[in-house]
């Protein structure tokens, strides 16, 4: 059975999430909470028109799927799973990742490095069910340790591995990325049927082009600029390591990771009951 998918693509953070159902239970991929670096201020009117939309169609909320630790916008999955249920997951290597930030940013001695703050850990290849869907939960490491991708009947949510062929593929510098382990990954993905449909986390479209989201398993191995066909790993590596030395760091990376490594809660209040995000000085 192949999943109905409705995408809700938010133009701030250039992030799309999906809802995918089988007409009665559904998973919900990469949520956006709103977020104002400005005033430190969050707001949930795009995860509205998720909630609406699972509502209106009757759905059961049975999954919050996150791809990865997302370096540009924090995720609304607490608040998803207080309006509609739902049990938020990610793969088990967050672990590592959640390592390497509360040095970072010198979290408090009790958060915990175990990925608890999550419903669930998927191990690479562990199967899961939405409703009547098949579900499998792949590990591409590259962007970062801890990415997935999710093969729900004919359709791929990859997350941050590739963009749209004409845009190519994610960026490998954040702490624990590796481009030849990003390369690896994408085979994996491209690998599939070539009619399998891909989903993609983001799109930074071209100037003239719409934003876009949905692509093919054929359409990328003959066209993206990145790693089409005939492009080998070491080719592939040289060109993200230059490409990546030019970027500069996303505009919600502090606010974001401290809230996605605790499965979308901000952290603890302190003793005068405000909650608090840190940046850390010349720490990134």
């Amino acid at each position: 059975m192949n999943p109905h998918i409705q995408a809700f693509f938010d133009s701030v953070t250039a992030t799309v999430t999906y809802v995918v159902h089988d007409g009665s239970a559904c998973a919900i991929i990469d949520s956006v909470l709103d977020y104002d670096p400005k005033s430190g201020r969050s707001s949930t009117a795009s995860a509205e028109r998720v909630v609406q939309y699972v509502r209106e169609q009757g759905l059961q909320t049975q999954w919050l799927l996150e791809t990865h630790a997302h370096a540009d916008h924090l995720s609304a999955a607490p608040y998803l799973q207080r309006q509609l249920g739902g049990v938020i997951a990610i793969g088990q290597s967050i672990r590592t990742v959640q390592g390497v930030f509360k040095q970072v940013f010198n979290l408090e001695p009790e958060f915990q490095l175990d990925g608890s703050q999550f419903g669930r850990l998927f191990a690479d290849g562990e199967t899961f069910s939405i409703g009547q869907l098949a579900a499998t939960a792949i590990h591409v490491p590259g962007h970062t340790p801890a990415d997935m991708a999710y093969l729900i009947g004919d359709a791929a949510f990859v997350g941050d591995t590739m963009f749209m062929p004409d845009v190519g593929t994610a960026r490998c510098d954040f702490p624990g990325g590796d481009a030849h382990e990003l390369y690896r990954s994408i085979q994996r993905l491209l690998a599939l049927p070539g009619g399998t449909r891909l989903f993609m986390c983001h799109d930074y479209p071209p100037a003239g082009r719409q934003a876009h989201w949905q692509t093919s398993v054929a359409e990328q191995r003959a066209s993206n600029i990145h790693v089409r066909d005939g492009i080998s790993e070491d080719e592939f590596v040289a060109m993200r390591t230059r490409r990546d030395a030019t970027l500069g760091m996303p505009t919600l990376i502090l606010p974001a990771i401290q809230v996605n490594i605790r499965a979308g809660h901000f952290p603890p209040p302190e003793d005068n009951g405000v909650r608090y995000l840190k940046i850390p000085v010349n720490g990134l």
